[in-house]
């Protein structure tokens, strides 16, 4: 009998998985500069989320709404536990908070005329108020964060809700960051810190260590204020079950719940990579943290970190959240990563710019450079002027308005008259995973892995 040769596979051009291209990079530029990496805009890996869920639309057991004829309310109200004006928005669609310093003045500006418009509201960021962001938004949140950059009782005041920024998605358990060449004069002068010095914000606040003292806080805030602004508490999500709970006990309005798909302006890869939960799995434990110390609809949630389409929100609403909040998918909406930038009526080239950053669009993340060749994320006095505040208004309007419609399209298509009608039995997951995190049925089944068959 004749025997074949063994053939054996060729590995002399397979990629190992452990090792891969990615992963060899890494190690030689460890090794070559003895520097980890730091960089902007947020995760790139791939994680679950809210492409994971789809929707069950009304056919025979529920009727649709008619999208012409009949009405689907969107208003929502914010901060109705404690304070005495709550925030009314026309839409359950807010801006995050995103600092002047990491961004424009101009594109602040854009951000507070956009809002205004849609009636809803945006928020400070690090690095104090701009007096510009205060004329253009009608409705503005505060942050106060563990730096205190920029931030005074007077700005508190003149705020509709002040938001105690415990952590961020993107870098839950580390400060901000804002190196040196984004630090121009007004920026410096902001902060009450070195001109052209990188800044690096403290990673917890310097005036308690725990929810008790957090409980101080709130307490002051509402003192300074007549108890009329709404307090928002945001945390970064990791342990977000008992972090949420905290927040509540400590006298929290709203709780702002930011996945770890969240942006930022600036911070180590290896936090944005590897540090928090998915938004999907963060929605379900804070909704469930509410629930358990009976405050669902007492205390109002928002949703932030890779919201991105009018189908993210619905499903965030429909998991239980009042509101989202949106940062990349607005500096997007504003021309972050894109070919052009629109200037004196026209349309001008930015490859030339992306080159020289050794990127190219749709692949940027060096909002930390403060070289943006669309203006967006910068202090350059050239730059910035590459996005004016009319121009970006208008773009960000349309965006938040394209929102709000496929938000109220899709509540119509599942029999609701109020977009927080939604609920999470219109839900159903494509993947275990999904549906393991988000607490809803296996598509096709009645089966939520976790919680029996």
């Amino acid at each position: 009998m004749e025997t074949k040769p063994v053939q054996f596979k060729n590995l002399s051009r397979e990629e190992s998985y452990g090792y891969d291209r990615k992963t060899l990079d890494y190690i030689r530029n460890a090794a070559a500069h003895g520097l980890y990496e730091i960089r902007g805009m947020g995760a790139k890996r791939k994680l679950p989320n809210f492409d994971d869920l789809v929707f069950l639309g009304a056919s025979m057991s529920r009727y649709p709404l008619e999208g012409y004829r009949e009405k689907c309310l969107t208003k929502t109200v914010l901060g109705t536990r404690f304070a005495k004006k709550p925030i009314e928005l026309d839409i359950p669609i807010t801006i995050a908070g995103m600092s002047f310093g990491a961004l424009s003045a101009n594109v602040k500006e854009s951000l507070g005329l956009a809002a205004t418009e849609m009636g809803t509201s945006t928020t400070t960021g690090d690095g104090g108020m701009t007096p510009e962001e205060r004329r253009s938004s009608k409705i503005l949140v505060y942050q106060c964060l563990p730096s205190r950059y920029g931030f005074n009782p007077d700005d508190v005041r003149k705020a509709d809700a002040i938001e105690v920024v415990i952590g961020q998605g993107a870098k839950p358990g580390g400060g901000g960051m804002l190196l040196g060449q984004k630090v121009n004069p007004r920026v410096a002068k902001m902060r009450t810190l070195p001109e052209g010095v990188d800044q690096r914000s403290a990673c917890r606040h310097p005036d308690w260590t725990g929810p008790d003292d957090l409980a101080i806080k709130i307490q002051e805030l509402r003192e300074i204020t007549d108890w009329e602004k709404p307090i928002y508490v945001k945390v970064g999500a990791t342990r977000t079950f008992n972090d949420v709970k905290l927040a509540v006990h400590a006298g929290a309005d709203v709780v702002v719940v930011d996945g770890m798909q969240g942006g930022t302006a600036a911070t180590q890869t290896c936090f944005i990579e590897h540090i928090g939960i998915p938004t999907l799995a963060a929605v379900r434990q804070a909704v469930n943290a509410l629930e358990d110390l009976d405050m669902k609809g007492k205390v109002q949630l928002i949703v932030s970190g890779g919201i991105r389409t009018g189908a993210d929100v619905a499903k965030a609403l429909a998991m239980g959240a009042d509101a989202v909040a949106i940062g990349q998918g607005v500096l997007v909406a504003l021309g972050c990563n894109g070919e052009t930038y629109f200037q004196n009526g026209a349309h001008h080239d930015a490859i030339a710019d992306y080159n020289a950053l050794g990127t190219s669009p749709g692949f940027c993340h060096h909002c930390h450079t403060g070289k943006c060749p669309v203006g967006v994320t910068t202090q350059d006095a050239t730059l910035e002027q590459r996005l004016t505040p009319a121009v970006g208004a208008k773009h960000l309007k349309n965006y938040l308005k394209t929102l709000n419609m496929e938000l109220t399209t899709i509540a119509r298509a599942c029999g609701k008259q109020n977009v927080h009608h939604l609920e999470p039995e219109d839900l159903v997951a494509l993947t275990i995973e999904a549906a393991a995190m988000a607490g809803v049925p296996l598509a096709g089944t009645s089966w939520i892995p976790g919680q029996g068959f």
